[in-house]
């Protein structure tokens, strides 16, 4: 017999009853019923019920060991009685009655529950993550996402992409993130950047002539952590395509993403085919730009119905209504809840009014409004008898802050919200540029190698906020899934958008002389997307926060608190690097 098992704890079944076996995992609970001894053994595969009867060799072993102690045993396949069958294990049809019993691994007490949720906070479940990753949920989170990337994987390859790793160590890029900075040895006062993605090497890799990339690729991106951003490293679906334009990515992406969720979805629906929605209109209907389409709500400008009004409150002001149907048995209270819960995203209040069943309007502002102005009103929201309005009043951004979240939480508490789906759509027609609210600078507002919508002659006789660009973005269920381009790939439209955005010819060929140098060897016109796996796992895994999908991640403050990573480095280290250590200057309490 094998010296640490013959079978795993997961795969007896009936049929090995009456077999001598032998098993090797980790205590994972014990009860102890009238003087026999019952054990759940976990390993990889799954749990088995041990049974030590009392006066056997294994009984003083096992009764005083911690849990989550290794253990190697003996023993007899049994079948349970009908009474005693756990229909919740595969293993619940039998048991095994130990007959010798050897520690392999003891283990200290436990800084927290295995075997059940305590509500331990994530800062000791990171500093001890090998233990928290024993727990069911996690262990099925990361085994969810091997699976997903090997799925991911078999499905590029059968597209015709080919898998193709490109650099870690590369040289800094305008992603819209910080860089990670590794100082070189070799090249005193240089450093390399991790890559925040490998979005030159991957163009490259298209004017190679490969023509089908894929990579399941590492970035790097010294931000801030959110509920669906890691700090420091995730990694991505890297695609890259030639000779293709936007609706061909659309083509390919799509049918990955749909056949990935149904895969991995456990019977929710997934949207098919997802709709276009133009950047604006995302903005307009839904306040942002990564709309939840389980709300099924929709916002409505009605400025020019308050513009010049005597409410002076929404007068020459940018108005949003929301109508809400079906509300005409909610009680005041939800009103207050409502904008109680504006009041949290930042607004001085949440004005509303509900339609009756003669049209005509209560509640606190009904009366600031004309018969014209109800009627129009009613008209422009599709407003029926029991419909609430709600309004957001100020600056567009402000509103769509406001009311955007507002949509999604109305449609929660109305029933006009979808559970178990996956709502996908592609945000498209992104604005090439943006405005920089404190300078006043023209900034690229995504990625700055795509090719603006209109070529070199909108760059050169566009307002430059009015250049749309072919850049694109997978929404599903709220969150981002990625952004992608079709990539401009003229040297000349380079130099002309960077300008606009405030580089000089030398800046661009100081920092992009690579892509330069390729642009003028024959580019074929290519695109590409990178979905992040992280954020795929955590909605298959239906995890609000995205930490809980990655096997050792950062904690919120950028630190691994296993490892002790970020550590400090000696003195003799640094110098071989070539860097001194300036540390912030602590200034002295008042």
């Amino acid at each position: 017999m094998h010296r640490y098992r013959s079978h795993t704890c997961g795969e007896l079944r009936a049929a090995d009853v009456d077999a001598d076996v032998r098993l090797s995992g980790w205590l994972h609970n014990r009860r102890n019923l009238g003087g026999i001894l019952f054990i759940d053994l976990r390993d990889h595969y799954g749990v088995v019920q041990l049974v030590v009867r009392p006066g056997t060799p294994p009984y003083e072993a096992l009764s005083g060991i911690t849990k989550e102690t290794v253990v190697r045993v003996d023993g007899t396949v049994l079948a349970r009685g009908a009474d005693n069958v756990n229909p919740d294990l595969p293993t619940g049809e039998v048991e095994v009655e130990v007959t010798e019993v050897e520690v392999l691994g003891a283990a200290e007490p436990l800084p927290f529950t295995i075997n059940a949720d305590d509500g331990v906070n994530e800062e000791r479940r990171l500093e001890y993550r090998f233990l928290d990753l024993r727990r069911e949920r996690m262990h099925r989170n990361v085994l969810l996402r091997t699976a997903v990337i090997s799925s991911i994987r078999r499905r590029m390859t059968d597209l015709g992409f080919n898998e193709m790793a490109t650099p870690i160590l590369s040289a800094t890029s305008p992603e819209g993130a910080r860089d990670f900075l590794v100082p070189s040895r070799l090249h005193a006062g240089r450093f390399y950047a991790l890559p925040q993605a490998p979005q030159q090497f991957k163009q490259l890799l298209m004017i190679a002539g490969f023509d089908r990339y894929f990579q399941i690729a590492p970035c790097f991106r010294d931000e801030d952590a959110r509920a669906d951003r890691s700090p420091g490293e995730f990694y991505q679906l890297d695609v890259e395509m030639s000779f293709v334009e936007q609706e061909d990515v659309f083509q390919v992406i799509e049918k990955v993403m749909t056949d990935l969720f149904t895969e991995f979805g456990q019977g929710r629906e997934v949207t098919s085919p997802f709709p276009r929605i133009p950047f604006r209109e995302a903005m307009l209907k839904y306040g942002n730009d990564k709309p939840d389409l389980r709300a099924r709500l929709e916002l409505v400008d009605v400025s020019q119905i308050f513009a010049g009004s005597g409410f002076k409150a929404f007068a020459d002001k940018h108005v949003r209504a929301l109508a809400v149907p079906d509300t005409a048995d909610q009680p005041r209270k939800f009103f207050d809840q409502m904008g109680e819960f504006a009041a949290l995203q930042g607004a001085k209040g949440l004005a509303w009014v509900r339609i009756g069943e003669d049209s005509k309007l209560t509640g606190p502002i009904a009366k600031f409004l004309t018969e014209d102005d109800v009627a129009q009103l009613i008209a422009e929201v599709g407003g029926k008898p029991g419909t609430a309005v709600f309004f957001g009043a100020g600056e567009f951004d402000e509103v769509s802050k406001i009311m955007g979240p507002v949509r999604v939480e109305a449609a929660k508490r109305t029933g006009h919200f979808e559970e178990n789906v996956f709502r996908f759509c592609w945000i498209v027609d992104f604005p090439m540029f943006e405005k920089d609210e404190e300078t006043g600078k023209i900034e690229f507002s995504h990625n700055p190698f795509s090719m603006p919508q209109g070529g070199l002659d909108a760059l050169r006789t566009k307002d430059p906020l009015d250049i749309l660009a072919w850049q694109y973005d997978i929404v599903c269920n709220g969150t981002e899934l990625s952004s992608g381009a079709i990539r401009n790939h003229e040297p000349e439209i380079m130099y002309e958008a960077f300008e606009i955005a405030g580089y000089s010819k030398d800046e661009v060929e100081r920092e992009f002389g690579g892509m330069l140098r390729a642009f003028q060897f024959g580019a074929p016109p290519h695109g590409g997307i990178a979905p992040g796996v992280d954020r795929i796992v955590m909605l298959l895994a239906d995890e609000p926060n995205i930490r809980e999908t990655i096997a050792f991640p950062l904690n919120g403050n950028a630190q691994d608190l296993l490892m002790g990573a970020p550590s400090e480095v000696e003195e003799a280290r640094l110098r071989e690097l070539h860097l001194s250590i300036r540390k912030p200057q602590v200034k002295p309490a008042k």
